[in-house]
């Protein structure tokens, strides 16, 4: 039983431990290519966060790691089969139920630890922040901590040879041989600013893709996947004891 992950944790050892820092991980329900399951950044949350939150705890932090949302904003997914959709309105809901209970129970800290591209955190916790001005809410995307170009030969954003060499490492069970892999090649749109980045708009995925994969995993490998995970993991722990260990009232350098 893990103390700083409250799924395993019971009423007996919670009743008279106190927690700085609630980490609620978020994942999505969607196809991942040919051979990553649908679920894979349920499991890349769960197993992240996790040893995040083992170093932290080490080091003395009072954290708390909640279950893992599995379902995110897929809505340009959805007729890909059994892509299971939450629309940002729901997800708005879910925060702010959440942070009813913190609120009240006096934690004043939380985090959205975010496994999935698609969410949108950042509105959603501008609008909450203004109903609980007294907490620190932080939003994680882990996918941006580190240089993929460190760690991995070929660029990509689902289903890659980063995700794929994390769930070589975290679960290969699941992972099917990268010979079933389809290439990843996206396919990009014709409209000139958007191909450029300066504008927006939402991929249809059936279209942009043609497995479902953006990026070629097939250089993927346990190897890549267990030192990528042990630096994320690393530099995370250290923003969660910083969190953990913050005076509210003196965030802030002064002159």
């Amino acid at each position: 039983m893990r103390p700083y992950i409250l799924a395993e944790s019971n009423w007996k050892d919670v009743s008279t431990q106190e927690v700085d820092l609630v980490i609620l991980p978020w994942g999505a329900t969607e196809a991942h290519n040919y051979h990553l399951p649908y679920a894979t950044d349920v499991f890349e949350s769960d197993h992240l966060a996790a040893e995040a939150a083992r170093l932290a705890h080490e080091q003395g932090a009072r954290v708390m790691v909640l279950p893992t949302i599995p379902f995110g904003v897929n809505t340009g997914q959805r007729d890909i089969y059994l892509d299971i959709n939450l629309m940002p309105s729901t997800m708005m809901a879910i925060v702010g139920d959440v942070l009813d209970v913190l609120d009240d129970q006096g934690v004043k800290k939380f985090m959205i630890f975010n496994s999935h591209g698609g969410n949108d955190f950042k509105p959603i916790l501008r609008e909450l922040g203004l109903q609980y001005p007294d907490m620190f809410l932080t939003l994680v995307e882990w996918f941006r901590i580190m240089d993929h170009k460190a760690y991995f030969d070929e660029p990509g954003d689902h289903a890659d040879e980063m995700e794929t060499s994390l769930m070589l490492h975290l679960r290969p069970d699941l992972v099917r041989p990268l010979e079933d892999a389809g290439e990843g090649k996206d396919n990009a749109i014709k409209i000139q600013g958007i191909r450029e980045g300066w504008a927006w708009t939402e991929r249809r995925w059936s279209l942009a893709t043609n497995d479902t994969g953006v990026g070629d995993p097939r250089k993927a490998t346990a190897n890549k996947g267990e030192r990528f995970f042990k630096d994320v993991t690393n530099k995370l722990s250290g923003l969660l004891v910083d969190i953990a260990n913050s005076n509210l009232s003196d965030l802030y350098e002064k002159p």
